[in-house]
Order: C-alpha cells, then sequence, then structure tokens
C-alpha cells in the first residue's frame, strides 16, 4: 500500500488509510474469489470496517473495484478544472491527461492493470467502465463550456474534443496492457502507458484524413470539405 501523503492533514490521511485499505481488499477478493462471488458483507469483514463506512468512500461494489480507474477520472477533471486553457482544445486535453497519469500514486500502474484485468472478464464490469468514461468525457466538456463560454449543444466541435480526448485515452491504455502486462511490474510502467496515450493523441489528426487503398476500378472516394 502506497503511503499517505504526508503533507495532509492528519484526518485526510486517515481518510486515504481506509479508502485505501477498502481498494485493495476488494481488489485481492474479487481477484481470487470473483466479482459476482464476493459479497459487500464479505468485503467490510475482510476489510474490518463496517458497511455504513463502506458506503462514505464508495458508493457500490463497481466503484470500489475499478477505484484505480476512477482515481485518475476524478484527477482528470480536477486537472482541466485547474488549468488555463489556451491553445487548441485537444493539446490542452492532452496534457491534462499526460499530467494526471504523472500524478497517480506511486503503484497506480499495478493496481489499473490488475482492475483492467478483471473487468475483462466481468462484463458488468466492462459496462460499468464505459459508462464511467462516458460521464467523465460529459465533466470534461461541461468544464470547457464554463472556461470558454461555449454551449456544446451549439457547437458540436466542443463535444467531438471531448469523445476524440477519451478515444485517445483508451486506445493508448489498452495498446499499452496489450503491450505486455510486465509494464506493471518495471518493464515500461508509467512512462510507457504516457507514450502510448501521447501516441493515440497524436495520431488523431492523421486518422481524420485516413483512406482506404484505391483499386482500380473502384468509385472515387467522397470528399469532405469545410463549408
Amino acid at each position: 500500500m502506497s503511503t499517505p501523503d504526508r503533507s495532509l492533514p492528519l484526518r485526510e490521511r486517515k481518510k486515504q488509510r481506509v479508502r485505501r485499505t477498502l481498494s485493495d481488499t476488494a481488489l485481492r477478493l474479487f481477484l481470487r474469489e470473483g466479482f459476482q462471488e464476493t459479497t459487500l458483507e464479505r468485503l467490510v469483514d475482510e476489510a474490518e470496517v463496517s458497511m455504513r463506512t463502506f458506503f462514505r468512500y464508495f458508493p457500490s461494489k463497481e466503484h470500489v473495484a475499478l477505484a484505480a480507474e476512477g482515481e485518475l477520472w476524478e484527477a482528470f477533471v480536477a486537472d482541466l478544472c485547474g488549468r488555463e486553457v489556451h491553445g487548441t482544445l485537444l493539446a490542452v486535453l492532452r496534457e491534462s491527461m499526460l499530467d494526471s497519469i504523472r500524478d497517480m500514486g506511486e503503484d497506480w500502474e499495478r493496481r489499473f492493470i490488475a482492475t483492467r484485468g478483471l473487468a475483462a472478464r466481468t462484463s458488468v464490469l466492462r459496462d460499468f467502465s464505459e459508462l464511467s468514461s462516458i460521464r467523465v468525457q460529459r465533466q470534461l466538456v461541461e468544464v470547457l463550456e464554463e472556461k470558454l463560454g461555449i454551449d456544446g449543444r451549439e457547437d458540436v466541435r466542443l463535444r467531438l474534443v471531448g469523445e476524440f480526448a477519451l478515444s485517445a485515452w483508451r486506445c493508448g491504455a489498452k495498446n499499452w496492457v496489450r503491450g505486455g502486462r510486465q509494464y506493471g511490474k518495471g518493464r515500461g510502467g508509467r512512462a510507457e502507458l504516457i507514450r502510448r496515450v501521447a501516441e493515440a493523441f497524436d495520431a488523431i489528426p492523421a486518422s481524420l484524413t485516413m483512406t482506404a487503398p484505391h483499386r482500380e476500378g473502384d468509385p472515387e472516394p467522397d470528399v469532405i470539405t469545410s463549408a
């Protein structure tokens, strides 16, 4: 377990410890015994906390199972809220995402890889993860709307840039995990995840103009032009 931030007040450090105890215990039980098979009663008993305490920290089993992912989303939104917006919005979101990954706790990538493995074999967690990313995307757009004074319902570009940012994360993270679970054990680690996510962001412009190879006899492709 990572050491709580000593710069925080004692009360906040205690909260951090309880939260990590719950998330670590949950991940261990879910991986060993199965997500559906592990009851909340079993979890709180193993973590030696009350059910009431559990619900002070997590709304559901799904939230505690994917705690590492949730920590990144919270950091991403908080970073964007505190960031000045200059230049292209995609670049702003790119740097905000990469900085958020860099600032995760010391063993965050190990826990994140474990949660991805759990979600890969648990359909309810896969669905929950996808819905969570949609909620985060909405939050990011709302932050940008407030900062820029733009209504995303009237300017579709704002919503699209949110879609692109989350798509870049999903592509980069998936390539990182598929590249080898050994990354979480020191061979590549967070630096490799950051590289993969940055690579996905940087590929977005070229992906929008990517065309299929033209073969003799094929009709000419439609060309999208700006108004």
